[in-house]
Formats: structure tokens, C-alpha cells, sequence
């Protein structure tokens, strides 16, 4: 597995592995309707290159696909973190926060975690700071502000 910067040319790749890992391993969280709202075909594929571009964002490979990425705004926000549904359990979530923590040390790291992600933060040594319910498309799903001091 190769870890590199994130290039405009991979916003494809990325929108559909998003779209994938959130409808395949976060089901058994939270309802149809509330996966619908969360991540659906239609994402603003502009304005996430746009964001990706102005983060700290890194792209983990293996033989030429896309296996997972995630970004870290400057203050120290980890704003997205996902891996390909077929590729979980391998070490690319921890790789890929091991840099982005790294190339962020002056800390604290804070992360808006879904049900499904708060056991790996935990892990990592994040904290629950407060449960919240955020609407999407008016739709509520629960996450939990968490930080790594």
C-alpha cells in the first residue's frame, strides 16, 4: 500500500468509495433513510475537490485502486475518513491517521465520529466530548465530537 498526496483526478474514485463504504458498513447503524441522507450519488463533486484540495488530504493505494483516504483541515479538524468496503480490517485507517496526526503536531485532533467509527477513535485514544444529532437532507443521525489531545 502506497500513501500519497490527493490529486483532483481521483475525486471519481473517491465520491464512489464513499458512496459504498457508507451504504455497506455503516448499515448497521443507522437506517436506509438515514445512509440516503448522509451519502448519496448526487455529492457536490466541485466543492469536495475544493475542500480536498484546501486540506491536508491523503489518498491510500493498493495496485492502482483507491482504498481510503482522509483529510485534516488546519486547525486540526479530521473532517473525513473512509475505506473501501472491501478493505477494512487491513491497517489503512490507522495509516492514514498516523500521517495526518503526524504532519499535525501540534494538536489536539478533533473528529465528528459516526457510530460505526467511534470504536477505532477510541482506540486511537480519542475522547467523546458530546454526543450530537445532526440533520443531513432533514433527515437526524447521531455522531460524536471526539478529540485526541
Amino acid at each position: 500500500m502506497t500513501i500519497r498526496e490527493y490529486h483532483s483526478k481521483d475525486i471519481e474514485e473517491m465520491a464512489e468509495l464513499f458512496y459504498d463504504t457508507v451504504h455497506k458498513i455503516c448499515s448497521r447503524d443507522y437506517t436506509k433513510e438515514q445512509l440516503d441522507a448522509w451519502s448519496s450519488k448526487d455529492i457536490d463533486r466541485v466543492a469536495w475537490d475544493r475542500s480536498f484540495l484546501e486540506h491536508h488530504t491523503l489518498v491510500a493505494e493498493k495496485n492502482g485502486v483507491i482504498v481510503g483516504f482522509g483529510d485534516l483541515d488546519n486547525t486540526g479538524y479530521l473532517d473525513r475518513l473512509y475505506i473501501h468496503k472491501d478493505y477494512q480490517g487491513q491497517g489503512i485507517a490507522t495509516a492514514l491517521c498516523n500521517r495526518l496526526e503526524a504532519d499535525f503536531p501540534a494538536g489536539p485532533v478533533t473528529t465528528h465520529a459516526s457510530i460505526t467509527a467511534k470504536p477505532f477513535f477510541e482506540s486511537r485514544g480519542y475522547r467523546v466530548i458530546k454526543e450530537q444529532q445532526v440533520e443531513r437532507k432533514g433527515v437526524i443521525l447521531t455522531n460524536y465530537v471526539m478529540k485526541k489531545f
